[in-house]
């Protein structure tokens, strides 16, 4: 039988690479949701080349317009942020790819996750902020996440088979993005260009920006906590400019294993859809020959204050993660606006660390507001940025 798959943010990255990777199996996948937020002109022509039952776009103001020129396809449209909770309670929809960017992706994974639908995470922010909510309605409604990120997929396929063996630790590799050897006066001036020029990855804008300022890595740090159970301890992250190997575990008899491949988005996209089977794929093969070498260097957390934030907010759990989570978000849009600069977005963050109240065992209610008080205090903080 086909899957039949829901993508949530279909127009982005991740979302159309994994229409790319369907229609190279249509034997095996079958689209029958795909949602955007504003860009409805990509979401109507997925929409007229894939056939789903179910478009959703999240942007009211484009109904219509979607509406208009799907109608002669029989296809469903619907509109606004419910929808997107709605349509994921449809009995036709196997998995679920979550590939909203943000916070905003936190109410359509409860619903997905409360409906009993196995999710293809692509979306970490969701898991760094209210993991612990997450983890207890997958682990009461015995759904399963299989993540879609390249470094967490990697634990996640070194994994299979090892899930009742020890772990020691676990090692994330980061490219260390285009800015990996710069010092710190070198950083003071780098533009929005420079920062979205990724060596090695094809991402969205928020994921780029967050790789050149590690904070992606850190993020990744924070969510593997939750899928694999670990504390902050047992993360490990090293700069890997080849961006062959994906990750590593290492078990308590010593053993490491490490999963390989070329920087190709693709590979973890189509394992999380087809897992626990592997289909063939078109990219090109990993050859070690023409490597020749992989290097391995410790993350400049002096220069890069994202990554150590991170792992702060990460042993100091609550809702610490959220504030960090919100004020990235946010100093990662003014960046790309010209309204910070490349060294102001730890700045930014630190300072909401320090000034949004500290919640210790937040609920679900607590996480929206600490994002809502957190999303404030950073804008406040902006303007007051030279």
């Amino acid at each position: 039988m086909k899957k039949r798959i829901a993508i949530f943010g279909s127009t982005g990255s991740i979302g159309t690479q994994a229409l790319e990777v369907m229609k190279a199996n249509k034997q095996h996948f079958e689209v029958e949701v795909l949602t955007a937020q504003n860009n409805s002109d990509l979401l109507i022509r997925q929409a007229i080349e894939h056939k789903p039952n179910v478009v959703v776009i999240g942007n009211e103001d484009h109904y219509q317009e979607v509406y208009d020129a799907v109608f002669d396809h029989d296809i469903k449209v619907y509109a606004g942020a419910d929808a997107l909770s709605q349509v994921i309670q449809m009995d036709s929809i196997d998995i679920v790819l979550m590939a909203i960017v943000g916070f905003d992706a936190l109410k359509p994974i409860i619903a997905a996750l409360e409906n009993r639908k196995t999710v293809a995470l692509a979306n970490k922010e969701s898991l760094v902020v209210a993991g612990n909510i997450i983890y207890e309605i997958a682990s009461k409604n015995k759904t399963q996440i299989i993540p879609v990120d390249s470094e967490l997929s990697a634990i996640f396929q070194c994994l299979v088979g090892e899930f009742d063996n020890p772990i020691e630790k676990i090692v994330l590799t980061a490219s260390g993005g285009p800015f990996r050897a710069y010092q710190k006066h070198q950083l003071q001036n780098v533009s929005v260009k420079e920062a979205l020029n990724h060596p090695n990855w094809k991402m969205g804008d928020k994921v780029t920006i967050d790789s050149a300022t590690l904070m992606n890595k850190g993020l990744e740090a924070i969510e593997a906590r939750w899928l694999f159970g670990l504390s902050a301890n047992q993360i490990e992250v090293v700069i890997h400019p080849q961006s062959i190997i994906h990750s590593l575990v290492y078990f308590k008899d010593g053993s490491v294993k490490a999963q390989m491949s070329n920087p190709d988005m693709r590979i973890p996209i189509q394992y999380a859809l087809s897992y626990p089977e592997r289909f063939m794929m078109s990219s090109e093969t990993l050859d070690l020959l023409s490597i020749k070498s992989l290097t391995f260097d410790k993350p400049d957390v002096e220069n890069f204050r994202n990554l150590a934030l991170a792992f702060e907010a990460l042993e100091k759990g609550g809702n610490m993660p959220c504030i960090l989570n919100a004020a990235n978000e946010l100093g990662v849009q003014a960046f790309l606006k010209g309204e910070l600069g490349f060294l102001q977005i730890p700045a930014l963050i630190e300072k909401c660390m320090e000034n949004v109240k500290y919640i210790r065992k937040p609920g679900l209610d607590d996480y929206f507001e600490t994002d809502r008080l957190t999303r404030a205090k950073a804008k406040e903080l902006i303007q007051q940025f030279d």
